[in-house]
């Protein structure tokens, strides 16, 4: 149904959208992006006991990642209610990318960037990367910045492992269009309407 000017939404009954791509206006639903440190696990509950990504943002609402890093690894991630929200940002069919900065043992050479973009062998199938870049080279080490469109267990440390250059450390520093070089481990802030409709908009092509 096509809205008039003047006319009342009710928020909780009404799904609204702009050109297509939904309009967050329901006061239940929460959207925070937090930077998970080294040691958090991102799952709701663990049972070992390892503190989560849900223990560092309000407890109510009830909110839950969408997506993973493992425990090792850094940088940002998505917390919500809103389900429709987190399989857009997971499924890899709506395209919303996630870009990382990954410090690798050794110097990648150009046939490294090919090969994860062309696709390397990992345990449960091949994998490629949407673009691998060389930043730095310091010593025996190098800086990467790598774009992925599935988001597997673990899949960017395997594939470094792949072409022979294992992770030091990996910070993941944007969700499709979302990045906040400002947060720092542990922080966390809520997601813009202009961010959460940049998100949705994967799913209408945008």
């Amino acid at each position: 149904m096509t809205a008039r000017i003047g006319e009342r939404v009710d928020p909780g009954a009404a799904k609204v959208e702009i050109d297509g791509i939904p309009l967050p206006i329901d006061p239940e639903l929460v959207y925070y992006l937090l930077y998970k440190p080294v040691g958090v696990v991102s799952t709701a509950d663990d049972p070992q006991g390892r503190p989560t990504v849900v223990d560092l943002v309000p407890a109510r609402p009830r909110v839950f990642p969408a997506g993973r890093l493992d425990a090792d690894s850094e940088g940002l991630m998505l917390l919500t209610n809103d389900g429709d929200l987190a399989h857009v940002v997971t499924h890899p069919r709506f395209g919303v990318h996630k870009k990382y900065v990954v410090l690798v043992d050794g110097r990648v050479e150009p046939r490294a960037l090919r090969a994860l973009m062309d696709g390397v062998d990992v345990e449960d199938g091949p994998a490629a990367a949407i673009s691998a870049k060389l930043l730095d080279v310091s010593g025996d080490a190098s800086l990467v910045e790598i774009t992925m469109g599935e988001g597997r267990k673990r899949i960017v440390r395997r594939m470094m492992d792949a072409v022979d250059h294992p992770v030091r450390r990996l910070v993941r520093v944007a969700i499709g269009p979302v990045r906040d070089g400002d947060l720092t481990p542990g922080a966390f802030r809520a997601l813009t309407v202009d961010e959460i409709r940049s998100l949705y908009a994967s799913e209408a092509g945008g």
